[in-house]
């Protein structure tokens, strides 16, 4: 068993040599988003470029936003969800893409 986990990680590493290869492997399975101004996106990843704009289908978006009062300086703390069917996702507002969760 531990013979065929080496193998599965040697045979992930191979096929992973550059960054948009792991992009690659995701299409078509649900993935994580983080963008620039709190916005947090899944979604299945119908398409992508070298950009890193992408097209994700059934997405469902969570926007935080957080505003200080001024007269308390509290942070109120905002969060925003939506369900789009399709979405364009410009590459320069990506900060981080996650893949789905492969278990051995």
């Amino acid at each position: 068993r531990h013979a065929r986990r080496m193998a599965d990680a040697k045979s992930a590493s191979q096929t992973v040599e550059e960054p948009l290869d792991l992009i690659k492997l995701s299409l078509d399975e649900r993935i994580f988003v983080k963008c620039r101004g709190g916005r947090v996106l899944r979604g299945q990843l119908h398409a992508y470029d070298q950009h890193l704009n992408m097209v994700l289908g059934k997405v469902s978006e969570t926007i935080t936003t957080v505003e200080i009062d001024e007269e308390t300086y509290e942070e109120n703390v905002k969060t925003e969800k939506r369900t789009v069917e399709l979405l364009f996702v410009r590459g320069d507002t990506v900060v981080l893409v996650s893949p789905p969760l492969r278990t051995v």
